[in-house]
């Protein structure tokens, strides 16, 4: 090819101008040499050029016993030594061996006389058409066009090949270092792969051209629907992938104004940028589906753990190290493919500047027209710039994120409660069994879901019915829970601190201080109570118990259960409020107690669920064995958001029928209970639509304790009525402290 040509007549220049004056010329052939033998003389000359051994001709004299041995004369004094001159005969295959190795053939230093050569007149044409043949070689050499700087790309790594052989050896011939040699097999071996894409290529045009433009139809495919992909899973639509990123039209522009090497640099780079904002958008897809907002890059690396933890539990440990493990090889994949597809995108821009530019042009025109005009497909605009607005939302994310940061420090200091005096906190209350507890992912989807609400409600009811001819009467509301679809330490913390945690620098923010006053640890703070917690969600260690004033907590591994798991919630409800009341609310104390419990059973995937038993018959859990065992697999319930919904409208009733038969069974006529829902069940259950509000109900047999509520408006019953007041989570705790007695003393103003 005539880029190779250039580039050994370039490196060949550069050995013969250090040669030292008066070198011998390149061996002509013998006179009595055949005539297809010219082309063997030419290859020998270029071995003895380049430093490697002659190669014998057949019939030719050897070099070490014939005339050819003998050392060469020096010619006389001012005068240049001439070659012998070829007979006739062989004229015309030495000119032509001589335009075939022009790669090899050595000019004469500038210094050195040039050495002529008289050839008879019969030979002029075959001199005349090797002068023709060189000067052509030396016009192909010095063309620049748009293919040839393609060209150039690919050779780059081989004259680097080439050099680094040389300098691995050394100026002054040393043997090259094992790093070094290594590097240039290294080059080498990238050589010898170019040149079977070369041949290969060569060999196949056609499959070569549909390969080529195959691959770069797939690029520009990628770069596409990477700048448009929507960040959100119910916003994928066709129309969203038929828009013009303007993003698109910017990077080629500043792809074709570079040079060959800045522009590869800067594909590289926007392709590693365009690769990371797609991770990211899928990142957002996933946390939209289960917690109901987008990907906090400063906040939110530590919930992948905690995910991981969650497949473990529910899927196993193998499937979550391999789910893990694909995941983290998906993205860097993503990275990886983007920055070739826009590789291979800056390389087609560059071959053809011109035509380049004029599509741009044409394309910029368009888009122009689009967003002038504001032409839509199905309501989505022609002219996008969605991936300009998904950096500057994330730009706006992180500073919020900082700026919330420093000012949530400032608001835990304040408290309307922090300085009361405990014997002015909750009086009318005392002498109270006090229950606190959540049950998992109860939200109003709950109650009200077509699928979901006609199973859960009529459990409301009848539950509602059995409790009030025990003696018990309720009243319940919603509120506004600081989370969704997960999270649920969140949506606790909220309820029980007055304070609005919606992420997990704020959790860490107040947990960590320690001084915010919660409703756990104002009963603590009376003296009056003694207090406990009961979580069988907890399987490490757990230091917010002194921040929730709890004097001791059962995780799951202290209340002696032997049963199976139930995917990730770790035993049955009803299993854990026995233990509750066979290790602590059965008791004989001298104060009353103040409990707080975490319920799980109704924590997603919602299979298998538990199945009520007799209370009798619970012993140490063993009794569940048969109903996890017969009960639906996770995998076969995920798939399905209509099987979904079923699953959880079950599991939501289980809790609440477990619950509110322990309050039946156990409880006294001094026992207040107060229980309701951490955050709404994921989209897929919930809807992509759904308010963030759970109910939350007040039972007691005392009338005394809800006649202190009959303010709030709240619905008789426990199932809050669909326009029953709705306040925020972080206001329960004030409201409640107030309705029963509390006075306030402000601390951090």
């Amino acid at each position: 090819m005539p880029q190779h040509t250039s580039m050994h007549q370039s490196s060949d220049t550069t050995g013969a101008a250090e040669d030292p004056v008066g070198a011998p010329n390149p061996p002509v052939p013998p006179a009595d040499a055949p005539a297809g033998d010219g082309p063997k003389v030419s290859e020998a000359a270029a071995r003895e050029s380049s430093g490697a051994a002659p190669r014998e001709v057949p019939g030719a004299p050897s070099p070490d016993t014939g005339p050819a041995a003998a050392a060469p004369a020096k010619p006389a004094a001012g005068k240049a030594a001439a070659p012998a001159e070829p007979d006739a005969g062989d004229t015309t295959a030495a000119a032509e061996a001589a335009a075939g190795d022009a790669t090899t053939t050595t000019e004469p230093p500038a210094d050195e006389p040039a050495a002529t050569t008289d050839l008879p007149t019969g030979d002029t044409a075959a001199a005349t058409k090797a002068a023709a043949a060189e000067e052509g070689v030396a016009e192909e050499a010095t063309e620049k066009t748009g293919a040839e700087e393609t060209a150039a790309e690919e050779t780059g790594t081989e004259e680097a090949a080439s050099t680094g052989a040389d300098e691995a050896a050394g100026a002054d011939g040393s043997p090259a270092t094992p790093r070094s040699r290594g590097a240039v097999l290294r080059a080498l071996r990238a050589r010898v792969g170019r040149d079977a894409r070369r041949r290969w290529r060569a060999r196949h045009p056609l499959a070569a051209r549909i390969t080529g433009i195959a691959v770069t139809v797939v690029a520009v495919a990628l770069v596409v629907v990477a700048l448009v992909m929507p960040n959100r899973q119910e916003n994928f639509r066709l129309a969203q992938f038929t828009r013009l990123p303007v993003e698109a039209l910017l990077g080629a522009a500043v792809l074709i104004a570079l040079p060959r090497r800045p522009r590869l640099a800067a594909a590289v780079l926007g392709g590693l940028a365009l690769g990371a904002l797609t991770v990211l958008n899928v990142l957002d897809i996933g946390f939209y589906e289960y917690l109901g907002r987008g990907f906090n890059v400063i906040l939110d690396w530590q919930l992948l753990d905690d995910a991981q933890s969650y497949v473990a539990d529910t899927m196993g440990g193998t499937y979550a190290f391999l789910a893990a493990a694909g995941a983290i090889l998906l993205a860097l994949l993503v990275v990886a493919v983007m920055a070739l597809a826009v590789v291979r995108i800056g390389t087609l821009l560059g071959r053809n500047r011109t035509r380049s530019t004029h599509v741009l042009l044409v394309l910029s025109a368009l888009w122009m027209t689009c967003a002038t005009l504001n032409l839509d497909v199905s309501g989505v605009p022609l002219a996008a710039e969605h991936t300009v607005t998904m950096v500057k939302y994330r730009e706006a994310r992180v500073r919020e994120t900082i700026r919330d940061e420093r000012a949530f420090a400032k608001e835990a200091r304040r408290d309307a409660f922090g300085a009361t005096p405990g014997s002015q906190l909750v009086p009318a209350l005392r002498g109270k069994d006090m229950v606190f507890a959540f049950i998992e992912s109860y939200g109003r989807s709950a109650v009200e879901d077509p699928i979901m609400a006609p199973g859960v409600d009529a459990v409301l009811d009848a539950r509602t019915k059995a409790l009030a001819k025990a003696g018990f009467h309720a009243k319940s509301g919603w509120l506004t829970s600081a989370t969704y679809g997960g999270s649920s330490w969140l949506g606790h913390s909220t309820f029980m601190s007055g304070m609005w945690i919606n992420n997990q620098n704020r959790y860490r923010t107040v947990t960590a201080d320690g001084e915010h006053l919660t409703l756990t640890k104002a009963f603590r703070k009376t003296g009056a109570w003694d207090t406990v917690g009961v979580m069988p969600g907890v399987q490490k260690g757990w230091p917010e118990a002194k921040w929730y004033g709890l004097d001791k907590v059962y995780n799951a591994f202290q209340l002696g259960y032997k049963g199976p798991k139930f995917s990730w919630s770790t035993m049955p409800d009803q299993y854990a409020l026995e233990q509750f009341q066979r290790r602590e609310h059965s008791r004989k104390r001298d104060k009353p107690l103040m409990s707080f419990l975490i319920l799980t059973s109704s924590h997603q995937p919602w299979a298998p669920i538990p199945r009520m038993v007799g209370w009798d018959r619970l012993g140490d859990g063993s009794v569940f064995k048969a109903i996890e065992k017969a009960g639906n697999k996770p995998a076969d319930i995920i798939a399905s958001p209509t099987r979904s919904r079923e699953e959880y409208g079950k599991s939501i009733q289980y809790s609440v029928t477990a619950l509110t038969q322990w309050l039946e069974r156990y409880g006294r006529d001094d026992t207040v209970l107060v229980f309701l829902g951490d955050h709404q069940p994921i989209s897929r259950v919930s809807g992509t639509h759904a308010s963030r509000d759970v109910p939350c109900t007040i039972v007691a047999k005392d009338p005394k304790v809800l006649d202190r509520i009959a303010g709030w408006g709240w619905t008789d019953g426990l199932r809050p009525a669909h326009d029953a007041p709705v306040w925020k989570m972080s206001s329960f705790r004030d409201r409640f402290l107030k309705a029963y007695g509390s006075t306030p003393h402000p601390t951090g103003n």
